[in-house]
């Protein structure tokens, strides 16, 4: 199971940090992503990272803002963003799969219920 936490309301130009808790299995083996989808559109590439933490991805739109890392001593994975704009508003899920092709959905097997993102302009 994998829980979100940390969304919110923020102003244009804030921060905020996501995590992601894995419980009731191990996923430190796991490359973890982050994806968002807003209303009307479709999910998302936001983010993702290796199980050894050697490798990120990062989309263009958050690339300079978003910062994914893990901790696999705690089975939690974390996002900080910084510099929100509106259009980083969108529900934020976080993914657990494996290597090939991290930007791709169908690559996870493992999703959280995502946590709500609103940037206010």
């Amino acid at each position: 199971q994998l829980v979100e936490s940390g969304g919110g309301l923020v102003q244009t130009g804030g921060s905020l940090r996501l995590s992601c808790a894995a419980s009731g299995r191990t996923f430190t083996s796991y490359t973890m992503g982050w994806f968002r989808q807003a209303p009307g559109k479709e999910r998302e590439f936001v983010t993702s990272i290796t199980w050894s933490g050697s490798t990120t991805i990062y989309a263009d739109s958050v690339k300079g803002r978003f910062t994914i890392s893990r901790d696999n001593a705690k089975n939690t994975v974390y996002l900080q963003m910084n510099s929100l704009k509106p259009e980083d508003t969108a529900l934020y899920y976080c993914a657990a799969g494996g290597t090939l092709l991290p930007t791709n959905p169908n690559n996870y097997a493992y999703w959280g219920q995502g946590t709500q993102v609103t940037v206010s302009s």
